[in-house]
């Protein structure tokens, strides 16, 4: 039924002109994959081509990356070397009025955005638009915080369009949003699960409360002392070892007392981490297994559905004749669409040669439909030929430097300039800078570089300059010998030659030997050229090439979650950790004038806090990574509140 939606559009007329047009709209939305659902009357289709042509939409990338961006040197801003609160200066925060300004131009970007999009989908289906409705929404909440903010001269604190900045990413991304509808449809039974965590957590807190009471004996109570103390401290502490983070620090002082305690905190574990927390992974990989079948599902049918409405509207170009069944599609019309189509020249070309191939005048919906399945197929590579030498003698380099012998004598010199590099860093390593002698690292950077030189030279001599750029292993390997050159020319111009007693001076904190030997460690990169000669590694490797293309959508998701709790981080916690001496005793630990082991002062975390967006995200992302969360709990706890 979706094919007949836009003959209410094409009305009765026999304008050709807007039948190519619209053929030529609906074989672009096949081929990127977009709904046919749209207006596909002349005006709508020339603004519906600008609005996704390539300008438009890279206008609308940068304009939500630049909006995503501000974060960074907002008050509080993170332009500054360090985080540490003990070390770091004064940030330059900008004046008010400069970030407002970029941001209301990214909200007439985002206007523009939303109004073109409502008008090409039509006011009917507008309204069934959740995602267009929250995007006007989050448009006008955000606009309504910039003028607050401009009217109390930016010195408020709290700016909830900065929480709201993610969603222009959510909303811009059709993966990412079906990646939220599959975990929206995962979390019904995520919620069992979890209410069975939840009531494992508290039945185990009440029996750690009754087990680690506190008695008489002081000595014998630090358990409950560092642990058990009363119900927010247990329940913290169990939920801490649920994730294994403070594991087995929190059995310690019961198990020193009486190693039968140790049942408890295994029996807890057991059941919370090895079955309970399996569980809920497994039912999330159950929901998750098909989904990236069910997408690839999904938008082959909508580039079928694309082409099959082309067919449609350009079969009405003639009139059949009433005793033929089967509709029909002109060659020449569809070349007239294909000179118009916005695609890649490969599969244009190889469209276009099909058709002069063909001997009919005339395309069946099946032809037209087999035709575009050129789409489908994957680019194979043709390199460019090699120049043809007419010297017996060139002919001879050219096989021997073009063959593959060559290239592996290549990584055999690669892999002796590692190891000798290796060699001497490790003979070097206790040495004192003054006590060092580079003559011979300088010495076999100077024989190496030379050899890539010379080995980029000949392959470009054996197989030209284009058939040489044409493989991105050569591309890596000029371009790494290049660098190599000029910093190794920049080394002999600022040290001199290697000789017998060379040492180079160290000037700031990445000299231009340190430099030389750092891209020379690059040289490993070219092994992994290997990889496809060996199958079991190709696949292995093939596999990860794949996950990194599909988890994109999982990796815009976290930069929303990671953004908006950044910015929540900040209104709660900013500026609440400052330096032991700008605070009284009261706020700290001590112990006979020694911080406790394990905290977040003694520690020295004082680099991970909220005070600015840059320190926010480094901050979550350590917590994100378990090991130690319980340290921030604790302190940004004592820090602020409970």
């Amino acid at each position: 039924m979706l094919l007949f939606f836009f003959f209410n559009f094409i009305g009765t007329g026999t304008d050709n002109d807007l039948y190519i047009n619209q053929a030529v709209v609906f074989i672009e939305d096949a081929i990127q994959y977009r709904s046919i659902n749209h207006r596909v009357d002349y005006k709508s289709l020339w603004l519906y081509r600008w609005y996704y042509s390539r300008t438009c939409q890279w206008i609308l990338s940068l304009t939500i990356t630049i909006i995503l961006a501000l974060a960074f040197i907002e008050k509080p801003s993170s332009l500054t070397v360090t985080s540490d609160v003990r070390y770091r200066l004064p940030a330059w925060n900008p004046p008010c009025g400069l970030t407002e300004s970029i941001e209301l131009l990214c909200f007439l970007v985002f206007m523009v955005d939303v109004s073109v999009k409502s008008y090409l989908i039509g006011w009917e289906e507008f309204w069934k638009n959740k995602w267009l409705m929250a995007y006007i929404l989050t448009l006008v909440v955000s606009l309504a915080d910039w003028i607050v903010s401009l009217s109390f001269l930016c010195t408020e604190d709290m700016r909830i369009r900065r929480i709201l900045r993610p969603f222009f990413l959510l909303q811009n991304s059709s993966m990412m949003k079906k990646t939220l509808k599959s975990i929206n449809s995962t979390l019904p039974e995520m919620a069992s699960v979890v209410l069975l965590l939840a009531v494992h957590l508290s039945l185990f807190t009440m029996f750690a409360m009754l087990l680690f009471a506190r008695t008489k004996d002081g000595q014998q109570d630090k358990e409950w002392v560092g642990y058990f103390r009363n119900l927010p401290d247990s329940l913290t502490s169990l939920l801490v070892l649920l994730t294994t983070a403070n594991n087995p620090d929190v059995m310690i002082p019961a198990y020193s007392k009486n190693r039968a305690y140790s049942i408890f905190f295994i029996l807890f574990t057991v059941l919370g981490n090895l079955f309970l927390m399996n569980l809920l992974t497994a039912i999330i990989y159950n929901q998750f297994r098909g989904y990236l079948l069910k997408s690839v599902q999904s938008s082959l049918f909508r580039r079928r559905l694309g082409i099959r409405a082309a067919f449609e509207v350009l079969s009405s170009l003639k009139e059949t004749p009433a005793n033929t069944q089967q509709s029909y599609v002109s060659v020449g019309a569809l070349l007239q669409v294909l000179q118009k189509v916005e695609m890649d020249c490969r599969c244009k070309q190889a469209i276009t040669r099909s058709l002069k191939m063909c001997s009919c005048d005339q395309l069946s919906a099946t032809q037209f439909q087999k035709l575009f399945e050129e789409l489908d197929k994957d680019a194979i590579k043709q390199h460019p030929p090699s120049p043809e030498y007419q010297s017996h003698f060139m002919q001879k380099m050219q096989f021997a430097f073009g063959h593959a012998y060559f290239g592996y004598l290549g990584n055999v010199v690669a892999l002796a300039n590692i190891i000798s590099i290796c060699v001497v860093l490790v003979m070097d390593a206790d040495k004192q800078p003054s006590e060092r002698d580079d003559f011979f690292l300088g010495a076999i950077n100077c024989f190496f570089i030379l050899y890539y030189l010379l080995e980029m030279l000949l392959k470009i001599l054996a197989l030209g300059l284009k058939r040489y750029l044409s493989y991105p292993s050569n591309r890596f390997d000029g371009l790494l010998t290049v660098i190599l050159l000029v910093l190794e020319i920049a080394t002999f111009a600022v040290y001199g030659f290697p000789h017998p007693g060379w040492r180079p001076e160290f000037m700031g904190l990445l000299s231009l030997w340190d430099m030389v030997r750092l891209v020379n460690m690059l040289i490993v990169f070219r092994f992994l050229r290997i990889i496809p000669n060996m199958k079991f590694m190709a696949l292995v490797v093939t596999t990860l090439l794949d996950l990194v293309k599909n988890l994109r959508a999982f990796a815009g998701i976290l930069v929303v979650v990671f953004y908006a709790f950044a910015i929540t981080g900040i209104m709660l916690f900013k500026g609440a950790v400052v330096p032991l001496g700008n605070i009284s005793a009261v706020n700290t630990t001590y112990d006979n004038g020694t911080l406790q082991c394990g905290t977040y002062e003694q520690l020295e975390y004082w680099p991970n806090n909220f005070d600015d967006f840059a320190a926010a995200v480094v901050t979550l992302w350590d917590v994100m990574v378990v090991n130690n969360w319980q340290v921030f709990l604790e302190a940004f706890s004592r820090y602020s509140s409970p």
